[in-house]
C-alpha cells in the first residue's frame, strides 16, 4: 500500500479523500505526521496555493504528498469569492457559516445564479510536481438546503440535480463533484507509475 501525505487540516477534506481513494493508498494527514504549522495560503491561484502546500510538506517534512486548493467561482460576482472562497468573510479563520451568509447577502438581486467549484491538486513525488484539477458546474441556490457535506455545500446545485451538495450523499457528490474528479485524474496517475 502506497503511503502519501494530504497536506490538510481539514477533516472533512480527508474523510473525502479517503473515500474516494479507497483501499489502494494509506493517505496520512498532517497531524499524523506531526505537522502542525499553519501553512501559508498566499497565492493568487488555486494551483499556486495547492503547489505551495505541497511543497512545505515536502521540504520540511520530506514526504511525498499532495495538496488541494478549491474555490467557488460565482459568474455574477466576477468569479469571487474564487481563491479566497475559505476566508471570503471577514475575521480570522475559516468560519464557513459566515462565508455562505456573505455569498447568499452578495447574490440577492442576481438573477444569473451561476458558479461552479474548482479544485486543483498539487502531487509532489520525489522531484516532480503535477497537477490535477476538477471542475463542477452549477447554480447558487437562494436559501440552504442540507444537513451533509461541508463549507457552500448547502448553498451549491450541482448541473443537472436539483439538490445542493449538501443534500447529496457522500458517495453522489463524490461522483460529480470538483474534489472527486481532481482525485479521479490523480488516482489514474499515480496507477500509471
Amino acid at each position: 500500500m502506497r503511503q502519501l501525505v494530504f497536506a490538510t487540516n481539514n477533516s472533512h477534506k480527508l474523510e473525502e479523500i479517503r473515500r474516494i481513494l479507497g483501499e489502494s493508498f494509506a493517505v496520512m494527514s498532517l497531524k499524523e505526521i506531526g505537522c502542525h504549522d499553519d501553512i501559508p495560503e498566499n497565492e493568487n491561484t488555486l494551483q499556486g496555493n495547492a503547489i505551495a502546500k505541497a511543497r512545505w510538506v515536502k521540504e520540511r517534512y520530506g514526504y511525498d504528498c499532495f495538496a488541494d486548493d478549491t474555490g467557488l467561482e460565482v459568474d455574477a460576482l466576477d468569479g469571487a469569492p474564487g481563491v479566497h472562497s475559505a476566508r471570503y468573510a471577514p475575521g480570522e479563520g475559516h468560519d464557513s457559516e459566515a462565508n455562505m451568509r456573505l455569498l447568499l447577502r452578495n447574490m440577492e438581486g442576481k438573477t444569473d445564479r451561476t458558479a461552479r467549484f474548482r479544485t486543483v491538486i498539487a502531487l509532489i513525488e520525489g522531484d516532480t510536481l503535477t497537477t490535477f484539477e476538477g471542475v463542477c458546474e452549477g447554480t447558487i441556490a437562494v436559501s440552504p438546503a442540507g444537513e451533509g457535506g461541508f463549507g457552500y455545500d448547502p448553498v451549491f446545485v450541482p448541473e443537472g440535480d436539483s439538490r445542493t451538495f449538501a443534500q447529496l450523499s457522500a458517495d453522489e457528490k463524490n461522483a460529480i463533484s470538483h474534489r472527486g474528479r481532481a482525485t479521479v485524474k490523480l488516482i489514474n496517475h499515480l496507477h500509471d507509475v
